[in-house]
């Protein structure tokens, strides 16, 4: 490609991207779900949380899951003055073969996060793996939807877990799916500290 090719073209792009640019004038926090059966639902929304605190905004996380071990973010973060950090769950759901008890640590951590975005004071708040909660039946999803509708405007939500309810999805600013082609676990690979937790 010639330098006045290249040059046409990046032009081109800019037009287009500056228009965009021009048309966002609404200014709110946003909910994005993170879905899918890949990877890195749960470490894309740790780094967008990292950028919020770097900003020097109050976030929250609840883990409505993953209970039964400290994880690499956790030990990292619990620590930072602008973050609070709700461990809620007894770990995955086949490890604790009891769902009178899950039932009780989804409603305890919906008490918590339902708290949490009636208040102003949070910019960003986790709710981590929490959409398992809606597929197994253990909270209802219309309540968190009216919730999550009424939060401070300028609160921004991520909600991770591999599938979605269909009111979440309705009403989400930003859906992304994180695919899996390949797993090393599936490979054999053991699970290991800063890779898998």
């Amino acid at each position: 490609m010639s330098d006045a090719s290249h040059l046409n073209r990046m032009q081109r792009k800019k037009d287009v991207v500056d228009e965009r640019i021009s048309r966002a004038t609404e200014e709110r926090g946003v909910l994005i779900l993170l879905k899918g059966n890949g990877k890195g639902k749960s470490s894309s929304a740790f780094g967008t949380m990292a950028r919020s605190l770097g900003h020097g905004q109050q976030c929250a996380v609840i883990q409505f899951i993953k209970g039964r071990r400290e994880t690499g973010e956790y030990l990292f973060f619990r620590d930072h003055p602008k973050l609070d950090w709700h461990i809620m769950g007894h770990g995955f759901t086949w490890e604790t073969q009891n769902r009178e008890r899950d039932i009780e640590a989804a409603e305890a951590a919906w008490a918590v996060a339902k708290g949490l975005l009636e208040n102003p004071a949070y910019h960003m708040i986790v709710l981590d793996e929490m959409s398992y909660m809606f597929k197994y039946g253990y909270l209802d999803p219309e309540p968190v939807v009216e919730a999550l509708k009424r939060r401070p405007t300028h609160q921004n939500v991520i909600i991770t877990g591999r599938t979605m309810a269909t009111p979440l999805q309705e009403i989400a600013d930003t859906i992304s799916v994180v695919q899996d082609e390949r797993h090393a676990f599936r490979g054999g690979v053991k699970a290991q500290a800063g890779i898998e937790y």
